[in-house]
């Protein structure tokens, strides 16, 4: 398995090693002691999320407030998507900045990100299924989201999705500017703050 920082500071790109033979592939998906080499801590699984999404479907730009917020690995078990991690921790050197990789089932890839980072993904084909492993449980009241076509932020979506499909909830979210006016998005330090208290 091999893990990879991304330019986001304290997120990864995860690689498993596949072993295929005539009856088909298996491979570790998740390694949580190989994770806290890099993390300093072992991430706390406590609910897994599958999602569904046709073709053109964008979910996000998601996020909790900090503590205890949602550490995430999300990876695709059928179909493909774009994945984007995004940093709205205000005072973080890359804040406002995302990066982007692919997750599909031929390099079965999984992304990592971290409490207080926003999460957003764009399905690339009909009956894409992401699923998530997360640290904490969903808690409507501490879960806020961003819109994933604020042009501050910027997200290249994919070819021919100028007009993702996206939720009611995600439509009307606000920007980025808009929530750090409303005092919605977690601070670089307060997260540095809760990372260490996991170690």
């Amino acid at each position: 398995m091999e893990i990879r920082p991304l330019s986001i500071a304290d997120a990864y790109e995860i690689t498993p090693r596949q072993f295929p033979d005539d009856r088909g592939v298996f491979l570790e998906s998740f390694r949580g002691d190989l994770l806290a080499e890099h993390l300093g801590h072992r991430p706390h699984v406590v609910q897994t999320n599958v999602s569904v999404s046709s073709r053109g479907t964008v979910r996000g730009i998601h996020f909790a407030d900090v503590p205890p917020s949602q550490a995430k690995y999300i990876t695709a078990l059928s179909g493909s998507l774009v994945d984007f991690v995004v940093d709205i921790r205000v005072g973080s050197p890359t804040f406002g900045q995302w990066e982007a990789v692919l997750l599909d089932t031929v390099d079965r890839r999984a992304v990592y990100l971290p409490e207080g980072m926003g999460h957003a993904f764009a399905a690339l084909e009909d009956d894409t299924t992401a699923m998530y492993l997360v640290t904490a449980p969903y808690n409507p009241g501490r879960e806020h989201g961003l819109h994933p076509l604020d042009p501050q932020i910027g997200l290249e979506l994919p070819e021919g999705m100028q007009a993702p499909l996206l939720s009611a909830k995600d439509a009307a979210a606000p920007t980025l500017a808009e929530a750090a006016e409303q005092g919605l998005l977690p601070t670089y330090a307060a997260c540095r703050e809760f990372y260490a208290s996991l170690r």
